[in-house]
């Protein structure tokens, strides 16, 4: 089965780990908000490679912090385990989560 690669994946290496910032590809460049949350979804921070769910779920298991942006992509993490549908904020009616491996 093909996989439709619809997601941006980018690994950023720091000082305390892999961060992993994931996110829908048509959300690229937008911003949310909705009371006092808002969520700017970044070229900077977010656009790296497109990205099938295979190399998501890969680059997440190797992760120390996650920021995850968009339905497929929370989906994505939520249905592996990654992050805990209960964590899962929505803003402006976009999925938005983040994951801390301690």
């Amino acid at each position: 089965m093909h996989q439709a690669k619809t997601i941006y994946l980018k690994e950023h290496h720091t000082a305390s780990g892999l961060l992993v910032a994931v996110c829908d590809k048509e959300l690229l460049g937008q911003s949310f908000q909705e009371a006092e949350l808002r969520l700017a979804v970044t070229e900077r921070f977010y656009k790296g490679e497109e990205a099938t769910e295979d190399e998501v779920i890969a680059s997440l298991r190797r992760a120390t912090i996650a920021n995850v942006v968009g339905r497929r992509a929370v989906h994505c993490a939520v249905e592996h385990e990654f992050i805990d549908e209960a964590n899962v904020l929505v803003i402006d009616g976009v999925p938005h989560a983040q994951m801390v491996r301690l």
